[in-house]
C-alpha cells in the first residue's frame, strides 16, 4: 500500500482514511520517533504549507503536488514565521526521507506499474558558493580523498532499487523506486558546513546547504529524462551529536523569549517537509563568442612589418544571464532559479520569457509583492550600462574596395571605405585606450608604447587622460602605426 501525505487547503478536513494505521508504520525504523512525530495536524499547520497556499494562482488551489517527500529530522524553533525551514543534521548520522505518493486517482496513470527514477544533491544555498561549486567540491576532494558527500545507508533503505553514486559527483546519489510502494531511503552528509567557511577567528558561522531531490520519469526511448517533480529543504551539517546541541540551544534562546516574541517564530516540528522547487538545471559547457562585429579577416594588427604576434588575449567575458524572449518556459523557469527567485517558479512555469517580459511593474509586485516584485522587475528589465565614452577606430590597412563604383573615378578612391570598430571606455585613461586598442587588435599591450593625436599641422600630440575626458563621445579615428627607434614597439596615431 503506498502512503499518501494529502495537503488540503485550510477549510478542509483530512480524510480519515490517509492517515489510518499510519503511526504503527513508523516503528522498527532504526530511530526512535514518537506517534506526536507524525500528527497530520501538526503537519498541515507548517507555515510553508500556507505560504505555498497564499501563493498559487487561483485555478491551482485545489491541485495537489505529485509526491512529498518528508525528511525525519526536526526543523529549528528560531526560525521567523515567514522564513524557509532549516534542519540540524549530525555529520555522517543516517536521516530517513518518506518517499510518499501523493496522486489522486487518475493522476500521471503513465507511471502506474512503472519505477521512477529520482536524483539527490546536497548543494549549496548561498548563491556566491553556487557560482564557485565546481571549485568548492574539488577543494574538499583534495582535503577528504576517497569520501563523499552524500551517500545513501543501503542497508536501512527500503523500496529502492538500483542506488547508483557516481564517483564523479560526490555530492549526487539516484536509484529507482515504485510509488505505489512503501519507499524509504536513509541518507548520509558527511561534509560539516564550516568547512566551507573561511578560517578567520574560530567559531564561524557555517554555511546552510539544501538537499534538493528531483523525479523523473521514462521516456518514449527508456531514458529516465520526463521531470515529474523536484523539491528541497534547507539543513546544515554539524559534527556528530553537534546537531543535537544546536537544536537544544535555539529552544532554550526561545524559552526565554517574551510571548510576544515568541508569536514572530515558527514553531519547532519532529520532521521536515520538503517544498517543491524548480529542477536542478543541468550544466553545459556554452563555449566564448567572439566579440560582436569583430569578424573581420584582420585577425591581428599589423604593426608596420605585418608580423602576427605569438600572444593571444584572453577570450572575453560571458555576456550577463539576461531573459530573452525567444526562451521557453524551461528555460525560463531555469532563469527564475539562477535568479533565486524559485519562489515564484510555480506561479511562472507557464510564462515563456516573451511573457515574463511582457509584464508590467505593477503586475510584478501584485505577484510577488513589493520587495521580490521590485526585484523581480529590475531583472527582468535590466539593461547594460551605456559606457561613458564611445569611439569609433579603423586602421588605414582596412580599407575594402567596392568594385561596383571604380569606374566612377579613376583612382577608385569611390569604392573605397573603411571598417571601424567600437572601443568602449569607462575610467577615461589613457591606460585603459591602450588597453582596448591591444585587445581589439590582439597585440600585447606592452608592444604599444605611446599613442598620439594628429594635431593642427600635422603635429603629435601625446595622449594623456585628460585629453581623452575631453573627447567627443562616438568621435572617429584612423590609426596609423610607427615603429619606435629604440625597441621592437610602436606608436600608435590617431588621425
Amino acid at each position: 500500500m503506498a502512503w499518501a501525505l494529502k495537503l488540503p487547503l485550510a477549510d478542509e478536513v483530512i480524510e480519515s482514511g490517509l492517515v489510518q494505521d499510519f503511526d504503527a508504520s513508523l516503528s522498527g525504523i532504526g530511530q526512535e520517533l514518537g506517534a506526536g512525530a507524525y500528527s497530520m495536524s501538526d503537519v498541515l499547520a507548517l507555515p510553508i504549507f500556507k505560504q505555498e497556499e497564499s501563493s498559487l494562482p487561483p485555478e491551482g488551489q485545489d491541485k495537489l503536488l505529485p509526491f512529498q517527500y518528508v525528511l525525519c529530522a526536526a526543523t529549528s524553533p528560531a526560525v521567523k514565521l515567514h522564513d524557509e525551514t532549516l534542519t540540524y543534521l549530525n555529520q555522517g548520522q543516517s536521516y530517513e526521507i518518506r518517499m510518499l505518493d501523493n496522486r489522486k486517482l487518475g493522476e500521471l496513470p503513465e507511471i502506474n506499474g512503472k519505477l521512477v527514477k529520482s536524483i539527490f544533491r546536497v548543494v549549496f544555498h548561498d548563491r556566491r558558493l553556487q557560482y564557485t561549486e565546481h571549485q568548492q567540491l574539488e577543494g574538499w576532494r583534495w582535503n577528504r580523498p576517497g569520501d563523499r558527500i552524500l551517500d545513501i545507508d543501503i542497508p536501512m533503505s527500503v523500496g529502492i532499487i538500483d542506488p547508483r553514486a557516481n564517483p564523479t559527483q560526490l555530492n549526487t546519489v539516484e536509484f529507482l523506486w515504485d510509488p505505489t510502494k512503501r519507499t524509504s531511503v536513509f541518507i548520509q552528509v558527511h561534509c560539516i558546513s564550516t568547512e566551507f567557511t573561511l578560517r578567520k577567528h574560530g567559531g564561524e558561522k557555517g554555511v546552510p546547504f539544501r538537499v534538493q531531490i528531483d523525479t523523473f520519469r521514462e521516456n518514449e526511448s527508456g531514458e529516465y529524462t520526463e521531470h515529474l517533480h523536484s523539491a528541497s529543504c534547507q539543513i546544515k551539517v554539524f559534527k556528530p551529536k553537534g546537531a543535537d546541541r544546536k537544536q537544544k540551544t535555539d529552544r532554550e534562546k526561545m524559552e526565554k523569549r517574551t510571548p510576544h516574541e515568541k508569536e514572530k517564530y515558527q514553531p519547532s516540528y519532529e520532521t521536515t517537509i520538503l517544498t517543491e522547487c524548480s529542477p536542478w538545471p543541468e550544466v553545459t559547457y556554452v563555449p566564448s563568442a567572439p566579440s560582436p562585429g569583430f569578424n573581420s579577416t584582420h585577425s591581428s594588427f599589423s604593426l608596420g612589418d605585418g608580423g602576427s604576434p605569438s600572444h593571444q588575449p584572453d577570450p572575453p567575458a560571458p555576456l550577463a544571464d539576461t531573459l530573452l524572449p525567444t526562451w521557453s518556459p524551461q528555460e525560463a523557469q531555469q532563469w527564475l532559479h539562477r535568479n533565486r527567485f524559485s519562489t515564484f517558479s510555480r506561479l511562472f512555469r507557464n510564462f515563456s520569457g516573451a511573457d515574463l517580459l511582457k509584464l508590467t511593474r505593477e503586475d510584478v509586485i501584485q505577484i510577488c509583492g513589493p520587495a521580490d516584485g521590485i526585484r523581480l522587475f529590475n531583472a527582468l528589465k535590466g539593461r547594460m550600462v551605456r559606457p561613458r565614452l564611445t569611439i569609433y577606430v579603423c586602421q588605414e590597412s582596412q580599407q575594402v574596395r567596392d568594385p561596383q563604383h571604380e569606374h566612377e573615378d579613376g583612382d577608385g578612391s569611390a569604392g573605397t571605405f573603411f571598417v571601424y570598430h567600437a572601443v568602449y571606455l569607462e575610467e577615461l585613461r589613457a591606460a585603459e585606450l591602450c588597453q582596448k586598442l591591444a585587445l581589439l587588435f590582439r597585440v600585447p599591450a606592452q608592444q604599444i608604447l605611446h599613442i598620439y593625436k594628429q594635431g593642427p599641422t600635422g603635429i603629435h600630440v601625446l595622449v594623456s587622460d585628460e585629453m581623452i575626458q575631453n573627447f567627443q563621445d562616438e568621435s572617429c579615428f584612423v590609426l596609423d602605426t610607427m615603429k619606435a627607434e629604440s625597441s621592437d614597439s610602436y606608436h600608435i596615431i590617431l588621425k
